[in-house]
């Protein structure tokens, strides 16, 4: 599971701008019952018209705002979570050209996260399948190591699921899932009947070893299974389940997967090839540039002058505590940052600054995306943080 960035949480936290179709976004506290315990709150307003979004609950985030999530306009969506718990999550896409009314809502998940992964204008999003999952096998959802990947683009208007573009991604869980698997636990699993239980090993700490055995050999087929290869899940599956509990095992694993996030969500027909490339538009240098070749480096600047390009303007930038002495630095402190077109940081890297916490906080910072010719693109520039003592 991610670790979320929240807007407002628990009625602590506000955020409020115009877009520049005129449509206002707001969100932060508002009080309820009689109590006037605070609650989070999120709203659209524009002439005439207000739309509310959410107006009692325990954590609102904004994800994206002024992104185009492959709907053909720049949107505003919204991560609630109506209890605060962190689960069951919806996320509510909404149009920032009027009139503002909702397009979608995605729910089952814990946690989404747009970004356009390969810098290529296509944006994605990443949630996961923890709905379903809580209790699946006997296996609280809190057990299992992380729910299943999965990751969506909006295609003619519908979400699609595109795990299969993203291999990459998944094998790196799944080298390290299986990495941690112990080769004698492996084996006692395999001569089980695939449910252990207290009823049939002779301690609790042979039960909780067999499983966490059970759980990964879990984790690693559905890594597979959520990312299209659905040949090499039920390989994995006859590798590494116990073989007279198969059946049972694969029929109840394709239920989960059916029934989760990607119920009303088809798998994408088209073939996309992925850019060796990034597109990243150079705010840094006096003329804005394309770089064709990595953020840092690479294609020589044109000289042909490029129209101009709208740098990213801040949603959220929380920093934790300082790392330098004394708690402070002593001035302000310059990031050089690469924001995507759904305005998530990709990179970043120290210009001028002594806390070594920096970094690592601005994976979590949100952003108004870099406009060029009105599209949302990703872009390098230099941020200053300064500290409010």
């Amino acid at each position: 599971m991610q670790t979320k960035d929240i807007t407002c949480n628990n009625g602590s936290g506000e955020y409020t701008t115009q877009f520049s179709s005129g449509i206002n976004v707001e969100v932060g506290p508002v009080r309820k019952g009689e109590f006037a315990d605070r609650a989070c709150a999120a709203r659209l307003v524009a002439k005439g018209e207000e739309v509310s979004v959410v107006d009692d609950a325990g954590q609102v985030g904004i994800d994206v705002l002024g992104a185009d999530l492959g709907l053909g306009r720049p949107v505003v969506a919204f991560q609630i979570d109506r209890t605060g718990s962190g689960t069951n999550v919806v996320y509510q896409i909404y149009s920032l050209k009027k009139p503002a009314q909702m397009i979608y809502k995605l729910s089952g998940g814990d946690y989404y996260s747009a970004a356009d992964t390969d810098m290529d204008g296509r944006v994605e999003i990443w949630t996961d399948d923890a709905s379903v999952m809580d209790g699946f096998e006997g296996v609280p959802g809190a057990d299992f190591d992380f729910a299943p990947t999965i990751v969506l683009r909006f295609e003619n208007g519908h979400p699609v699921d595109v795990g299969s573009e993203f291999t990459a991604q998944y094998d790196g869980i799944i080298a390290k899932l299986r990495s941690q698997l112990n080769k004698d636990d492996l084996a006692e699993f395999k001569r089980s009947d695939g449910k252990p239980s207290l009823k049939t090993l002779q301690s609790g700490e042979e039960l909780h070893r067999l499983m966490r055995t059970k759980i990964s050999i879990m984790e690693v087929i559905w890594e597979y299974l959520y990312s299209g290869r659905d040949k090499q899940a039920w390989a994995a599956l006859e590798e590494l389940w116990p073989s007279r509990d198969s059946d049972r095992i694969r029929s109840a694993i394709s239920d989960l997967h059916s029934r989760g996030v990607l119920h009303n969500v088809g798998r994408s027909q088209h073939v996309h090839s992925r850019r060796s490339h990034a597109r990243i538009y150079d705010e840094v240098l006096d003329t804005p540039v394309l770089n064709t070749v990595n953020p840092y480096g690479g294609a020589p600047p044109s000289s042909a002058p490029e129209p101009p390009v709208v740098q990213p303007k801040s949603i959220l930038l929380r920093r934790p505590p300082s790392s330098v002495n004394g708690g402070f630095p002593s001035e302000n402190e310059t990031l050089e940052l690469v924001v995507d077109a759904a305005g998530k940081v990709r990179s970043a890297k120290v210009i001028n600054a002594t806390d070594d916490l920096l970094i690592q906080a601005s994976s979590g910072w949100h952003f108004i995306p870099a406009y060029r010719e009105g599209l949302p693109v990703a872009c390098r520039f230099r941020l200053a943080v300064s500290t409010l003592k």
